[in-house]
């Protein structure tokens, strides 16, 4: 039960470590088309949680009735000093701490560091087996860089009275005209307005919808498919959709009756046909199967409709036969509008995929059975000398260890417990001002570095020997002082150190360090 000042302030500091996070993983620079697909997929999910905080955040902030509740649960009246509250809240605190030493501080920096270091991998590594931004795709789509329309390209060949079918490379050529001219405005309207051409053209926008949220995971695609709607909407009410005008036309002049309402012929939106003749049309008016049609349209069945009455029935729901057939067909039409924009967005995809196979229907049987082998075996660039350029020596390849909380390595190279971590106080910092203010973690590698060179010559450099009175004294003030006091008090043995350090001149004659000092001054040496 957090307080709601205190939630609002975490989650305010969690948006922060967020946005660096963001601006850390987009500044690096990323050379392949693999690497730079990674980054923005984890930066997609940033951008995520930092929606998801900031929604969060506001909702708090709407809540002014429970912010003002306890505020003043916590704060006392101006004539009185009664913070019960307060106490009583920092008393359960306590003890809850008290009850739970172990608990970790810092949750959401480990799993935001955990989450960063998840997925980098080296150049000697196959991303099929640890990326999963890989099996995103298919083996069609390489890696995002081309499209995988074939189930497309067979469901458009197979929709009825599309005339000529086409082959593949002549159907990208199609999705590539829509740059220009309407999507499948080479079709004919009876195919256009079938059920079965609905549900090609929807399975075809939502395979566009799907890969560009995959190939490009930064790009707002819902806002622009929102924005392409509400375009949509207000072109289809003033009728300025290019290759929906003349079908809408047909439909309401065979609803008033005109047998020249349409040059490809009169088409009957209750049994969804386009009749060539006006004899034909009148005829089927009183058939059962336009009757139920209509009926069923209008969303009242009426099986048993009397044969005198059937005309009439037919012409009175004819009208509104038409107002519920340019709804449906509207769908059509949205969803090619749609299509067409996604197309326009993923034009330079749509060539490359061209291009790719271009290339692949001249290759020979052989040569594409060797292209997917190396592809299925993807071979590592051989390391190389970053100065000289020659190839460096090949390593051993090692495991990716996992290590979110940054813990030191053991003998085998693998991170030691977390337990034995905590044992040793290694998360504990020790600064030493003699050794340049050099960070020791932990106690016992503080107490060693007494001994080692860093601290041996930060004491040299003081002029003061490295000795066990200077033992646990890591500011130079302190050194320094310690020093002089022993000097006072006589103690001059541990000084000794200098005297006993002997020094040749040019000529081969020996000093100590004191007697050679004494006469470099006086110019004896």
């Amino acid at each position: 039960m957090d307080s709601i000042i205190e939630v609002q302030r975490q989650t305010h500091e969690e948006i922060e470590h967020l946005e660096r996070a963001l601006y850390t993983i987009l500044s690096k620079p990323q050379p392949t088309h693999e690497s730079r697909l990674q980054i923005e997929h984890k930066a997609s999910q940033l951008l995520d949680r930092i929606s998801s905080r900031v929604t969060t955040l506001s909702n708090i902030y709407e809540d002014q009735d429970t912010r003002k509740t306890e505020i003043d649960a916590l704060s006392a009246p101006a004539n009185q000093s009664d913070l019960s509250a307060f106490y009583s809240r920092l008393g359960k605190i306590q003890e809850h701490h008290a009850k739970y030493p172990d608990t970790v501080v810092g949750g959401f920096e480990l799993e935001l560091s955990a989450f960063l270091d998840e997925g980098d991998l080296g150049d000697d590594e196959e991303y099929e087996e640890d990326d999963p931004v890989a099996l995103l795709f298919s083996g069609e789509e390489g890696y995002g860089k081309y499209l995988d329309l074939y189930a497309n390209h067979s469901a458009y060949n197979n929709l009825k009275n599309i005339g000529k079918r086409l082959a593949y490379l002549q159907y990208l050529d199609v999705l590539l005209a829509s740059q220009s001219v309407p999507l499948h405005s080479e079709l004919l309207p009876e195919c256009r307005l079938g059920r079965e051409y609905e549900l090609y053209i929807r399975s075809l926008h939502t395979y566009l919808l799907s890969f560009m949220k995959r190939a490009q995971p930064l790009v707002d695609v819902e806002s622009q498919q929102r924005e392409a709607e509400a375009e949509f909407a207000r072109r289809w009410d003033a009728g300025e959709i290019d290759g929906w005008e003349d079908i809408k036309r047909g439909k309401a002049a065979a609803a008033n009756g005109d047998a020249k309402g349409s040059e490809a012929g009169i088409w009957c939106a209750a049994c969804q046909k386009m009749y060539s003749k006006q004899t034909v049309y009148d005829a089927h008016l009183t058939s059962k199967k336009h009757i139920k049609a209509a009926a069923k349209q209008n969303g009242t069945e009426q099986p048993h409709a009397e044969t005198n009455g059937t005309s009439g029935v037919a012409k009175e729901t004819d009208g509104a036969s038409v107002s519920s057939s340019k709804s449906k067909h509207r769908d059509a039409a949205l969803l090619t509008y749609l299509s067409t924009e996604l197309l326009k967005a993923l034009a330079s995809t749509l060539s490359d995929t061209k291009s790719n196979v271009e290339r692949r229907f001249s290759l020979t049987a052989r040569e594409r059975e060797q292209e997917l082998l190396e592809q299925a075996k993807k071979p590592a660039p051989a390391p190389t000398n970053a100065t000289t350029g020659e190839p460096a020596e090949e390593e051993e390849e090692e495991e990716r260890i996992y290590n979110p909380l940054k813990l030191p390595l053991g003998w085998d190279g693998k991170p030691i417990p977390y337990w034995l971590y905590k044992l040793h106080g290694l998360g504990v910092e020790y600064r030493c001002e003699i050794c340049s203010d050099h960070v020791y973690m932990g106690r016992k590698n503080f107490d060693r570095h007494f001994q080692e060179s860093r601290h041996a010559f930060g004491m040299r450099a003081l002029g003061l020997p490295n000795t066990k009175h200077f033992h646990e004294i890591t500011r130079i003030e302190d050194a320094l002082a310690l020093a002089e006091k022993l000097k006072r008090e006589g103690r001059h043995e541990i000084f000794e150190q200098e005297t006993m350090e002997e020094l040749e001149d040019e000529e081969g004659n020996v000093y100590n360090r004191k007697t050679y000092e004494d006469l470099k001054k006086q110019g004896l040496i």
